[in-house]
């Protein structure tokens, strides 16, 4: 039963996607704040998932390839509605999908090759995870919602930070796996 668990964390974290979707786009403030309550759940699960996997040393190759799909699923979907609604900057916003694009596609890549290849999630990566997910908090919650002055500037900045660490995480990983190309 342990060993199920962090995998029905990430499982259950792309299963609230659609409705994280769905209250997004009805415009009242109950759904807002559905919303801003399933994001930060669907955050929390990323941080337990691994944790109780690496603590009960139930660690599986499903949960090795979901979650960091789960976590790109959650944070792309999110970032592409907030955009829409010009609640997120689009600059920083494709800097960190591209990132997400290129990182995931260079795995996929190197998977593929005949020689074992290991990219681990380095520490940097897990801060760069956490940093997307607070500015997007911070940003959902928004001026209007919290009576916070320059709330809405202060996640603009730290969306343009979890960018700026998106960038850095990426060349690391470029920098490792560019070795194994031809």
């Amino acid at each position: 039963m342990l060993k199920n668990i962090p995998n029905i964390l990430t499982s259950l974290r792309i299963i609230l996607i659609p409705i994280l979707v769905s209250a997004f786009y009805i415009d009242s403030n109950i759904a807002h704040y559905v919303v801003v309550v399933i994001f930060i759940f669907a955050s929390v699960t990323d941080f337990f998932d691994g944790f109780l996997a690496r603590a009960w040393k139930v660690q599986s190759n499903f949960g090795k390839m979901l979650d960091p799909i789960a976590d790109k699923l959650l944070v792309a979907s999110t970032l592409m509605m907030m955009v829409n609604k010009d609640i997120a900057p689009i600059l920083p916003t494709l800097v960190i999908l591209c990132r997400e694009i290129l990182v995931s596609g260079m795995r996929e890549y190197l998977a593929e090759l005949k020689v074992k290849v290991s990219l681990p999630v380095s520490r940097l990566a897990k801060i760069k995870t956490g940093a997307q997910m607070v500015a997007i908090i911070i940003l959902l919650l928004g001026e209007e919602t919290t009576g916070i002055p320059h709330s809405n500037l202060i996640g603009e900045i730290s969306i343009w930070i979890a960018a700026v660490l998106t960038v850095v995480t990426g060349y690391e990983y470029l920098k490792q796996g560019i070795k194994y190309f031809d």
